[in-house]
């Protein structure tokens, strides 16, 4: 962000810098919103990719969103929007409107896109509540995010990047605009070359030139899926020039591009787009495209932080699988004591408790009646633990439709991904219909005959979902099937593709007055269990560890638990499906 390089661009003269930098609105500081020199069109042109990786589902649509405040803007923002703009033509995969308009964030609006690109947005962008809420509950509510070199001080007070909403560092996945030369050369290292965003990128790396930023906090790899970094073994360090704020970074991490969930949205972020000439290169255009058929939801790709990933890890992404623990576990403490138990044990994913208490200084249940604000504590608790809030459990999902659309409502602001529920039989009409618009799972939860008549046994949940919604299946407790005398392979067997979720239990006997032990060791025929599920290929939302026993010194047992279930994972790869 260099102003001798903004003159150079004909950008505003150093009379409307100043003006800009005094707080002036930007809505009208850059008139045009598309590249008018036709070499630099032709540039485009020649080098958008020749198709996506990945078909679209439906039609989709990409807001670019361009405004800048307390600063210039950088003179590839036009550049973006035309190839974008362009490269959704070309490929038929997507149709772009940019907008400098804060209203655009309105929520009506939004329902109109399924990703928003804050294009290259320093500054604070808008300080509307309302329209921040928008934004976030846009997101994990299952919206895509991308952003681009500046957005890493978006929402910030410019100049000096002072914070001014920390959710979208969070979001975005960092903060800081630390840089040196804007035309620094690195190798850039791919970090991840069998990743569905890096197919197209040279697997040993490559050279580049650009201006890089160095981030800072709330950047951690415990929460990002790093794609791109500086190479700093073939990258000199020292000749990129002269420092523009703390370039250095203790662990010598250099992370530049970078994809995650925040809730159920997908979040890409990357720092190369400075100059103009990144939007006529053909490599960076088709790992662009991929970002955004990601962001979109066309291009499933992983998202476990790269801190978090392990061989076996790595085998249950290949299986579409995911291991977490359920609040349940931890009933005895707060959910924000769950929190930090479930990352002490390396765990990326947890299951919320509708009746746990959040934390020792917010003494309510974790419910749908939270406050925006207390809400988004929660959030920045998990987000600070590194966790994603897969499930949650309240008992009913009422019939009344205002009264179940407030939990569905909370669902969103969540991210939850499924609801574990015993709804009434009469309520499933407009607990379907909600699931169906918030794309929000039910998974119909068992405990035994006399307290879950309508789901006690697979057959039942299949009664209960019969001619309805994929969205609508079981949220499976082993533990109540073992007890009351279903084989836990057999139950999973006969629910098929309506398993939505599993609650794992292993039992030390069989019975009503039978406990957990650790996976494996008990009569719960855990490993079959696990065989069976990717034996038909199922995808549970979660696989969820409930350790209801030694409630308060459990963590050895749930360990156990863990590397039991990820040594079964390892033998997959040699057997075959």
């Amino acid at each position: 962000m260099n102003i001798n390089l903004l003159k150079k661009r004909n950008l505003p003269s150093l009379c409307a810098i100043a003006l800009m930098m005094a707080g002036a609105s930007l809505t009208s500081a850059r008139a045009e919103t598309f590249v008018k020199d036709p070499a630099d069109l032709e540039r485009i042109e020649k080098a958008l990719p020749g198709r996506a990786p990945a078909q679209p589902a439906r039609p989709r649509r990409l807001l670019m969103f361009t405004l800048n405040a307390g600063y210039g803007g950088h003179p590839s923002i036009t550049y973006a929007n035309e190839a974008f703009q362009r490269m959704g033509q070309k490929t038929g995969t997507f149709q772009t409107e940019v907008s400098d308009d804060p209203g655009v964030f309105s929520r009506e609006s939004l329902r109109r896109f399924d990703a928003v690109c804050f294009n290259n947005t320093v500054g604070n962008c808008f300080t509307n509540a309302d329209l921040r809420r928008n934004l976030q509950e846009f997101v994990s509510g299952g919206g895509g995010l991308l952003g681009f070199h500046g957005t890493t001080v978006a929402f910030t007070r410019w100049p000096g990047a002072h914070e001014d909403w920390p959710e979208f560092g969070f979001m975005i996945g960092a903060r800081g605009a630390n840089h040196r030369d804007n035309n620094e050369r690195v190798w850039l290292k791919v970090e991840d070359a069998g990743h569905p965003l890096t197919g197209s990128l040279p697997p040993g790396g490559f050279e580049y030139r650009d201006e890089f930023f160095r981030v800072h906090e709330p950047y951690s790899r415990d929460r990002l899926r790093i794609l791109l970094s500086i190479d700093t073994e073939k990258t000199d360090l020292k000749a990129g020039g002269a420092d523009r704020g703390a370039t250095a970074r203790a662990d010598n991490d250099y992370a530049l591009a970078w994809i995650r969930n925040y809730g159920r949205g997908r979040v890409f972020y990357s720092t190369i787009a400075h100059h103009p000439s990144v939007f006529y290169d053909p490599l960076m255009l088709q790992f662009y495209l991929g970002a955004i058929q990601f962001a979109l939801g066309d291009l499933p790709a992983p998202t476990t932080p790269s801190g978090k990933l392990t061989p076996a890890v790595r085998a249950q992404e290949t299986l579409g699988w995911r291991l977490g623990v359920e609040a349940y576990t931890f009933q005895k403490f707060n959910f924000f004591e769950a929190i930090e138990k479930t990352a002490a044990l390396g765990l990326p994913y947890i299951g919320g408790l509708s009746f746990q208490r959040v934390s020792a200084d917010l003494p309510k249940n974790f419910d749908p009646g939270l406050s925006d604000a207390e809400l988004e504590r929660v959030r920045l608790k998990l987000e600070s633990a590194g966790l994603r809030l897969l499930t949650y459990y309240i008992q009913d999902l009422p019939g009344d439709p205002s009264a179940c659309r407030k939990i569905f409502e909370f669902g969103r602001k969540m991210g939850i991904e499924t609801f574990l529920s015993e709804p009434r039989l009469e309520a499933l009409d407009t607990v379907e219909i909600l699931a169906e618009e918030y794309g929000i799972q039910v998974a119909l939860h068992n405990h035994d005959r006399k307290a879950s008549p309508n789901y006690w046994s697979p057959e039942a949940v299949l009664r209960a979902c019969e001619g309805r919604s994929q969205r609508l299946g079981a949220g499976a407790d082993l533990g109540y099937w073992i007890r009351a005398g279903i084989d836990p392979v057999k139950g999973v067997r006969t629910l098929g593709k309506r398993l939505i979720t599993l609650q794992m239990h292993d039992l030390h006997a069989a019975g009503a007055e039978a406990h957990d032990v650790p996976w494996g060791t008990g009569v719960g025929q855990t490993e079959a269990v696990i065989r069976e599920v990717r034996r038909l290929g199922l995808k549970p939302t979660m696989f969820g560890i409930e350790y209801s026993w030694n409630w308060l010194e459990s963590v050895p047992e749930i360990r156990q638990s863990v590397d039991f279930f990820n040594r079964t994972v390892l033998r997959f790869p040699a057997e075959p499906r």
